[in-house]
């Protein structure tokens, strides 16, 4: 098959197209490489923040309209797929589906499915929106429910949604936010993540442990990367020689994952009931993640053998609590690190998750 993929968060598609030319498939990444991160495409499509930056990438975008035709799968990272306003979107993604096969949606992120989700029938215990039955009211959300409900954005995810041959959930927690509204054509397909050419050195016995953690200046309340780092600047100033921390903040993805070897423990995503694309990546260099594995992570897995990520619940105490324990008890990490290689090899190695999408697009081809 010929197969387009627009758009890109934290590596997917790049990762996916990897995974589908191993299946002998011809794939076109077009992105912007997912902003300062700058993930490796095909195509570059970047909007330049300048005073005519604009105009330029409405230029570039139309000078490519005659390359986007003829594929048999296009999938659209998300329904805000190119730096434009939503009214912009409509014509483009008509022009797609007219010069194309089947369409497909990932639900990888921030939509108006997910946001309603969270602050309507509240189907997660804690999520970026929710606590409970309190929502939160951090700058962020309240930006994102403002920009998702009741707008242009949201009317376009509505009619991509019910107009597309299929969505495609990458977490739990997307799946559980479209799956209601659309159970014939949504499924779960878990991250794809290519693992390292040789397996990670995993020590019998540790001294100390090197923890990580990456923060996104522009999102870091919302993600509880906040919360995080002073639980982690706790713990290290009362074990100082039991625990190093090291912080990325903002860097491209290469300087990132640079930063991130050597370590044995990665804290990310508060909010989560499951590891994401950062966190997964970690795991197959056997770093162990503080973050999100709700049992719901595994149960959708259909996984009941491994536990390699240790939860947490979105509180400061929590964060604090698993990390003091795991410093306390340093003979854990060894097994820890073994079941996060594990876990990704059984459930995301990239070929595997390439074939389920193969599958996918096969089933629904119309």
């Amino acid at each position: 098959m010929r197969i387009l993929l627009i758009g890109e968060y934290s590596n997917v598609h790049w990762t996916l197209a990897q995974g589908l030319r191993t299946l002998g498939h011809e794939v076109t990444v077009l992105s912007n490489g997912d902003f300062w991160k700058d993930y490796p495409r095909d195509i570059n499509l970047r909007r330049v923040p300048t005073h005519f930056g604009g105009i330029r990438y409405l230029l570039r975008l139309y000078s490519l309209l005659p390359h986007l035709k003829g594929y048999d799968v296009v999938q659209i990272i998300n329904p805000m797929f190119l730096e434009v306003k939503a009214e912009r979107i409509w014509a483009i993604y008509h022009y797609l589906r007219r010069h194309n096969g089947n369409v497909f949606l990932g639900a990888y992120g921030m939509d108006s499915y997910w946001v309603k989700s969270c602050i309507e029938a509240k189907p997660l215990r804690y999520s970026d929106f929710n606590i409970g039955s309190t929502l939160r009211t951090n700058a962020d959300a309240l930006k994102d429910r403002k920009e998702w409900i009741g707008t242009e954005k949201e009317k376009l995810n509505q009619f991509i949604a019910e107009d597309c041959d299929g969505i495609i959930a990458g977490l739990y927690e997307y799946y559980v936010s479209y799956h209601p509204c659309f159970p014939h054509k949504t499924t779960f397909i878990p991250y794809p993540i290519k693992l390292p050419s040789t397996d990670p050195v995993i020590k019998d016995h540790y001294d100390s442990c090197n923890v990580f953690i990456g923060i996104n200046k522009s999102r870091n309340e919302y993600k509880g990367t906040d919360i995080m780092l002073k639980a982690a600047q706790d713990v290290q100033e009362r074990f100082p020689q039991k625990m190093t921390l090291t912080i990325a903040e903002s860097v491209p993805f290469q300087e990132y994952q640079h930063l991130m070897e050597g370590s044995d423990v990665i804290l990310d995503q508060l909010y989560s009931y499951t590891p994401a694309m950062n966190s997964l990546l970690a795991m197959s260099k056997g770093i162990i993640v503080i973050g999100g594995g709700e049992p719901e992570n595994y149960e959708i897995l259909h996984e009941s053998e491994l536990r390699p990520i240790i939860n947490v619940q979105p509180t400061y105490q929590s964060v604090y609590h698993a990390l003091e324990e795991l410093v306390l008890n340093l003979d854990r990490i060894p097994l820890l690190k073994r079941q996060s290689v594990e876990y990704i090899r059984r459930h995301h190695e990239y070929t595997k998750v390439a074939r389920q999408y193969e599958a996918f697009y096969i089933n629904r081809k119309s």
